[in-house]
């Protein structure tokens, strides 16, 4: 059976790669390299309402829905002026894109708890995540992330509203590495997040 990054790396030679809608806060975070991961449980309009991740690359959507202050950790909320995100009905800019380099499942309060300082949601909303549809796991993707040189905005389409975790937005190129960008981070300094998300969950979280 292939793993799941051998598929996400065939799915993305073999279309156009999808975007991941998510907190415009979120987004900036990981634009800054404060944050390298995306944590996901899938919204109500997912295939089957089960999270799935389509490829191994992806473009940022930063979207202001569900998206509250109160939400994060205090010295994030006011991130949210910084990071700009479309209403519904207006043009989507988009200023990054990312590779999957690992992916993580977990269930247990524990686990979610040793990730508490590399996210900036609260422990509480953390939490919650955790908890909602509890007999799905709750999915770790760990993002090496690039910034454009030159943001691009596509059309609003109302087939991108809802909550739903991916979209393919028309207009943008097939693949976000034909476009002139530059890691948020240097190679060395991913490395050590990305060990540090590795040394804080058990080994079976990333048996995918």
């Amino acid at each position: 059976m292939l793993s799941i990054l051998a598929r996400m790396s065939i799915s993305t030679q073999n279309s156009a790669v999808p975007a991941l809608k998510e907190w415009a806060v979120v987004v900036h975070a990981l634009l800054e390299g404060e944050q390298i991961l995306d944590v996901r449980k899938g919204g109500l309009r997912e295939d089957g309402r089960h999270f799935d991740v389509p490829a191994n690359r992806l473009w940022l959507y930063p979207t202001a829905e569900h998206q509250r202050a109160e939400l994060l950790k205090a010295a994030y909320r006011h991130w949210i002026d910084l990071a700009p995100a479309a209403p519904v009905g207006a043009p989507i800019t988009l200023q990054g894109w990312a590779e999957i380099v690992d992916v993580a499942t977990i269930t247990e309060p524990e686990h979610l708890d040793a990730l508490d300082s590399k996210l900036i949601w609260t422990g509480e909303y953390a939490s919650s995540r955790l908890k909602w549809k509890r007999r799905d796991p709750l999915w770790l993707l760990v993002l090496r992330v690039h910034r454009l040189d030159e943001p691009l905005t596509v059309a609003w389409d109302d087939g991108y509203g809802g909550c739903t975790s991916w979209v393919t937005l028309d207009g943008l190129p097939a693949d976000p590495t034909s476009v002139p960008s530059r890691p948020v981070l240097s190679d060395v300094a991913f490395e050590a997040k990305r060990k540090g998300v590795r040394d804080a969950l058990p080994a079976s979280a990333f048996a995918h």
